[in-house]
């Protein structure tokens, strides 16, 4: 598979001065090790630092936004960003999983299709973009693809726990969650869940696990019922 790395700058909007940077950010520990690279030649590095720089960003972000919130209920809004589903949304949003370096045995699993490595991934991105153009590149990057859909970020962290809030405020209502398993291990979608408000089936999710698939079908209902 041929990966066109200046299509995937064009997708994102930035353009690298050292392109050896995005090739990294690229190559999962699947690859280098196939390939007999270091394993500091992976993106794991990269991971590393750009998960530091992502959560700078979103507490500076937070911290500005909301000048009389007290440190706890920022830690809250900040996890609320920088999970491994919000992430892994972000990475799908500029097709990341199609530019991948994998070993043969991930590709084959579905590898390009996994929450944790299409996070990770993500976040090396991140620390690629800072390292080639500084902090305000970076700072811009997560912005336009984290920080802009931050009221979706937030819903996919809080799904579950609002449409609990919906239910108790109406006391005469049930809710149930149905999951079952229908794909092989390493499956991106082995869950799926339906859930269900008087047994009536209101939305269905699917996940790598019953908690994953439960939360997207919570998201999913919360979107139909217009839940906030």
């Amino acid at each position: 598979m041929i990966r066109d790395l200046e299509k995937f700058q064009t997708v994102t909007g930035y353009r690298f001065h050292d392109p050896s940077l995005l090739k990294q950010a690229m190559i999962h520990p699947s690859y280098s090790g196939e390939m007999h690279m270091q394993r500091f030649e992976s993106n794991q590095r990269l991971e590393f630092l750009g998960d530091a720089v992502l959560e700078l960003v979103i507490s500076e972000y937070l911290y500005q936004v909301h000048p009389k919130v007290e440190e706890g209920e920022l830690t809250r809004k900040r996890s609320s960003l920088v999970f491994e589903a919000a992430l892994e949304v972000c990475a799908r949003s500029i097709g990341l999983g199609d530019y991948l370096y994998l070993g043969r045995g991930e590709d084959a699993g579905m590898g390009r299709e996994k929450p944790s490595i299409l996070s990770d991934a993500f976040e090396a991105v991140i620390g690629a973009v800072y390292l080639d153009g500084g902090f305000d590149s970076a700072r811009d990057f997560i912005h336009r693809f984290v920080i802009e859909n931050i009221d979706e970020m937030s819903l996919l962290r809080d799904g579950k726990s609002l449409i609990q809030k919906y239910i108790q405020s109406q006391p005469d209502k049930k809710l149930e969650y149905k999951v079952y398993e229908a794909g092989a291990p390493g499956n991106a979608e082995r869950f799926h869940a339906g859930l269900y408000i008087d047994d009536q089936l209101i939305s269905e999710g699917t996940g790598q696990s019953k908690k994953n698939a439960e939360q997207d079908a919570a998201v999913r209902a919360c979107r139909i019922l217009q839940i906030k």
